[in-house]
């Protein structure tokens, strides 16, 4: 077993993707709920224990090297699979008049948060982890039609960069687990919102 304190670098740093080219690359591959773990175990792709210990705080990254051996030209790398996001854009509602903002923006909090759905707000737009079907939140959007409002779907890998840490935790740290949302309910209504 290997224990790992901590990261050798990236695959996407330029002097890193130098010396990874023709090395045998293995992967530790985890959902986006594993990775923001700063203390676990777990086995490689190619059968390699691992025992990740790394400070308070600190969370893997997609392609972070994990293991480096020169000598034999190998290394273990992190995978992460991260969901989609829906991106909901909210720059249009900057040209209505301040009460039609306000309102539109106190709607789709409401509704956002009424399915329990994590959310951070970076500028105009608003990010939401996947937590259920894409056909349920986009027919929880429709239903809802917000005036101003333009949503689509992009994956996780794609929005991620944008993002701080505390941020990334946020939006991906709990989308793995089991979400408590109102969407049975909402399915069972015909798609129709409840107040």
């Amino acid at each position: 077993m290997f224990i790992i304190e901590a990261i050798q670098g990236n695959i996407q740093d330029a002097d890193w993707q130098s010396r990874l080219a023709g090395v045998q690359i293995d992967y530790l591959t985890m959902d986006q709920w594993e990775a923001q773990k700063n203390r676990f175990r777990k086995v490689s792709d190619g059968g390699v224990e691992l025992a990740v210990s790394l400070d308070r705080g600190k969370s893997l990254r997609d392609g972070d090297i994990l293991l480096w051996d020169e000598a034999k030209r190998s290394a273990v790398v992190a995978h992460i699979h991260l969901k989609d996001v829906l991106v909901i854009e909210m720059q249009e509602l900057l040209a209505q008049a301040p009460d039609v903002l306000l309102r539109t923006a106190v709607e789709l909090g409401h509704a956002i948060g009424n399915q329990h759905w994590p959310a951070v707000v970076k500028g105009t737009q608003v990010f939401v982890p996947l937590a259920v079907d894409k056909k349920v939140m986009s027919s929880v959007m429709k239903t809802h039609a917000f005036e101003g409002i333009t949503y689509s779907f992009m994956p996780g890998s794609e929005v991620i960069p944008y993002l701080a840490p505390h941020e990334s935790r946020r939006l991906f740290g709990g989308a793995e687990g089991p979400v408590h949302s109102h969407t049975q309910a909402y399915e069972q209504e015909g798609n129709h919102a409840h107040h």
